[in-house]
């Protein structure tokens, strides 16, 4: 019983495109996204870690930044990011980390703030560097 309790809810999951309530893309998804420009890249890692290597064009904002950055005035997310500030309604405004789970709560910080079109790629860079690097 428990187990199809289990295997439903996983199937749920799956097909709402959703990780513990977090809208996610996938791997194929997000090739998708960025062959078309449709996607912006979020990586919420540190520092070193992004200079180490990243998804290419990911803008990296590490998630101890992620409130204030998606909370400054535009000109001054400009000045210290050298990048357009994205809007609330952007869509397709994609988070991710090393693993997965700064990438989700830096996904879940957006939503709240009112990005609604935040997603996760909840395959984050350790998918990537494994399939596309």
């Amino acid at each position: 019983m428990l187990r199809v309790a289990f295997l439903r809810l996983c199937h749920t999951v799956a097909a709402a495109g959703t990780m513990s309530g977090v809208p996610t893309v996938s791997l194929s998804e997000l090739r998708s996204l960025l062959a078309s420009g449709r996607a912006r890249l979020f990586d919420v890692r540190s520092r070193e870690e992004a200079e180490a290597g990243t998804i290419p064009g990911a803008l990296n904002i590490p998630v101890s930044e992620l409130e204030s950055a998606l909370t400054m005035d535009p000109a001054a997310f400009r000045a210290l990011y050298s990048a357009e500030k994205p809007k609330p309604e952007d869509k397709n405004l994609v988070f991710f980390c090393q693993m997965g789970k700064r990438g989700s709560q830096a996904t879940q910080l957006a939503h709240s703030l009112g990005y609604t079109g935040a997603r996760h790629y909840a395959g984050a860079y350790k998918e990537w560097l494994e399939k596309e690097g």
